[in-house]
């Protein structure tokens, strides 16, 4: 099938047809260890997914990008065949995401060639475990679409029956690093920030820094994905290799938003310290981040905000108490966030009204996202950008990019954040940000 177009319309024969079956275990590696692209992991929860090939392609540009990628899947996901037998467990989702700006820099030096601005997939082959109930989807495009995907359900259900999930293998080791910005010129930014801060014109903004590294072997992200599972079992753990590129991957403890039929959820997360050596040590470090003025100003704005965004939709919004968010390497303070819709909301016009929330961009937002592009050196890309799957009844999870990186077979590039308000020092946001890039990092060392 040739790809959807932004604006909506469609190219070419577009009669879609899903075909799944129960497995009695769902291999993912055997998915993802595939020379085919793009592909997709997704684990949050006791849901895991993976997927590879496109059956159908939805990309989009410019400023009406999510209006025209939820346009495109509506189209696609109504002209898809799918038997009333197939649980909703198995039922075919599009899995993609955006950038964090509109648009990305593509270049000779770039780590983003190859990622759109916005970019969706309906997947050839669909793996999805939930619990102890494991399921394969096969979806095919075309007049010949019923007897394609029968004949990949068959050919996919037998290779995945003599599979099994192997071990990881050891991190490929790094070999030279390089920061952007230095440490003298992350002070700089920083003093900048709290200047416009202090002047009125900002809130608060989030800067980012990137580390590249060079990797003594090749990396296999697959082997990454199993080993953040393992650390960061209550994280989204995500992986997309687009057509061509990179891959970008990580573990974020983000969620952007949740929909299921009028039900909201999602949650406001910011404000860090690190991790005790010992209990002890841990409790006083989470007393201290709940009893810290500054953490506490800077999670009230982005819990507000997120309040303020979800309003003109809502019936209701249901703002829970302030907690500490353990990570293996970082506390974090969280506030879970709950709403119902007045009606019926396809998850990305959600994901439209949240993004950039002030966690990763900044407030008032326009402010922010122009400091952000005036002072950063390098372009974000898809990091600190939403990032997830949508079904045919608009329901979906997004998470956001971050604790995350991009990578080449020997070359990866991190990035992290730090939320920047009138009472922050540079010194030690810059602590902050080499704490969040652990999770990457320690994969890759």
């Amino acid at each position: 099938m040739e790809p959807l177009r932004g604006d909506g319309t469609t190219v070419g024969e577009t009669t879609v047809v899903a075909r799944g079956c129960r497995l009695d275990d769902a291999p993912v590696r055997a998915v993802l260890e595939t020379d085919a692209r793009p592909r997709f992991f997704w684990a949050a929860g006791t849901e895991s997914i993976a997927a590879r090939g496109s059956a159908a392609t939805v990309t989009a540009d410019g400023q009406s990008r999510f209006d025209d990628v939820r346009t495109a899947l509506e189209a696609l996901f109504d002209d898809c065949s799918v038997p009333d037998s197939l649980p909703s467990i198995a039922r075919p989702r599009a899995f993609g995401g955006f950038a964090f700006h509109n648009g990305t820099h593509e270049g000779e030096d770039s780590p983003w060639d190859g990622f759109s601005s916005a970019a969706f997939f309906l997947p050839e082959i669909q793996v999805t475990r939930r619990d102890d109930d494991a399921w394969l989807t096969a979806i095919a495009t075309g007049p010949e679409a019923a007897t394609e995907a029968e004949t990949l359900l068959g050919e996919w259900r037998d290779r995945l029956a003599t599979d099994t999930e192997r071990e990881p293998g050891t991190p490929p080791g790094i070999s030279h690093r390089k920061r952007t910005p230095t440490q003298d010129g992350w002070r700089e930014q920083v003093s900048a920030a709290i200047a416009s801060v202090d002047c009125g014109d900002l809130q608060k903004v989030v800067l980012a820094q990137s580390l590249r590294v060079a990797l003594e072997t090749d990396l296999s992200v697959p082997d990454v994905m199993a080993r953040l599972s393992r650390t960061y079992p209550d994280c989204y753990r995500f992986m997309l290799s687009p057509e061509a590129g990179g891959t970008f991957f990580g573990a974020t403890p983000e969620r952007l938003v949740s929909v299921r039929g009028r039900t909201v959820r999602t949650e406001a997360l910011a404000g860090s310290t690190g991790r005790g050596d010992t209990p002890a040590e841990d409790e006083w470090l989470a007393a201290e981040l709940l009893d810290s003025e500054k953490d506490r100003h800077e999670q009230k704005l982005v819990a507000d905000a997120i309040r303020d965004q979800l309003e003109p939709f809502a019936s209701t919004v249901r703002i829970g108490d302030r907690t500490v968010r353990r990570l293996a390497t970082v506390q974090h303070l969280r506030t879970s966030i709950t709403a119902e819709l007045d009606d019926d909301e396809h998850v990305l016009s959600l994901v439209e009204a949240l993004h950039p929330t002030p966690a990763v961009g900044g407030l008032p937002p326009d402010a922010a996202l122009r400091t952000i592009r005036e002072t950063e050196a390098f372009d974000r890309g898809w990091y600190a950008a939403p990032i997830g799957w949508v079904d045919a009844a608009g329901n979906g999870t997004f998470a956001v990019g971050i604790r995350s990186a991009v990578a080449t077979e020997q070359k990866t590039t991190l990035f992290a954040g730090a939320g920047i308000v009138a009472d922050s020092d540079p010194d030690r946001e810059w602590d902050e940000v080499q704490l969040k890039y652990r999770p990457i990092l320690d994969e890759l060392e």
